[in-house]
């Protein structure tokens, strides 16, 4: 059985210890593939120098909506630097996303508007470079599905990534043709709507991810998150939707090459 990690962070410095020993026995524990996710300029051009040691091993860059700059001019300079890095790197086929992006009203309510902004301008990076996005919001839902529905449709699609139990979210994200990919908190005892959650979306359309170093799934909940615990994601959906987890873990796999075009 195989399985692929869509959404790690091995450029985060709670990895900087032991990255290669880590990542190394998580390709030997059978996740054959992953997705090194920037949430920065810095940590995105990190997540590139990493994954360029692996081959199986590819990037997501962008600025996280709690990483932007306090002006629109400094984001306008990052967002351009960033498409200088991603060309770049487009020599090889490493670098399969914008993100992670978005909009997190959770942790910073007074920027809503430079959030927007930086949103809708990586949304436009990713047309121009044909790549889908990565989504991050929470507390967000209204704001999110606006900007995807009427203002700036992603045309190559892409992810919500370690969704958010929201009905509304889940449902609207699936009638605009994205993919939704579950992370540890579907597995936690008080995770409100999980299962409904999982059975919600069709099996063509589900991701597995474990945002690692955070939010490990039980029963390592608690502790530094990596790749090789990506196998309790499959392992409650497999579950909820009663099937074979190894069938879980191919169709994942399949939904995560289809999305990124990896071959």
């Amino acid at each position: 059985m195989q399985l692929f990690d869509t959404h790690a962070h091995y450029n985060d410095e709670k990895f900087d210890q032991d990255r290669d020993d880590v990542i190394n026995a998580i390709y030997a524990s059978g996740v054959t593939k992953l997705v090194n996710a920037g949430y920065s300029l810095e940590s995105s051009i990190k997540a590139i120098e990493i994954a360029s040691k692996y081959s199986w091993m590819y990037v997501i860059c962008g600025i996280s909506p709690n990483d932007i700059p306090e002006n629109y001019e400094g984001i306008d300079e990052q967002i351009t630097s960033l498409e200088r890095v991603i060309l770049n790197e487009n020599k090889t086929p490493k670098v399969v996303a914008i993100g992670e992006i978005g909009l997190d009203y959770y942790w910073n309510k007074e920027n809503k508007e430079l959030q927007k902004y930086a949103f809708l301008k990586q949304i436009e990076l990713a047309n121009k470079l044909e790549l889908p996005i990565v989504i991050h919001t929470r507390e967000a839902v209204d704001d999110t599905i606006d900007i995807l529905k009427n203002i700036k449709t992603p045309t190559k699609k892409g992810v919500f990534h370690c969704c958010p139990m929201n009905r509304h979210l889940v449902s609207e994200a699936l009638k605009l043709g994205f993919y939704i990919s579950f992370a540890g908190p579907v597995t936690f005892k008080n995770a409100k709507n999980a299962d409904e959650i999982i059975q919600m979306v069709p099996l063509d359309r589900i991701l597995i991810e474990t945002d690692s170093p955070y939010l490990a799934p039980e029963p390592n909940r608690g502790k530094r998150n990596d790749s090789r615990n990506v196998y309790y994601i499959a392992e409650k959906i497999a579950k909820v939707k009663e099937m074979d987890i190894e069938e879980i873990a191919n169709v994942t796999y399949k939904n995560a090459e289809t999305i990124f075009e990896i071959n």
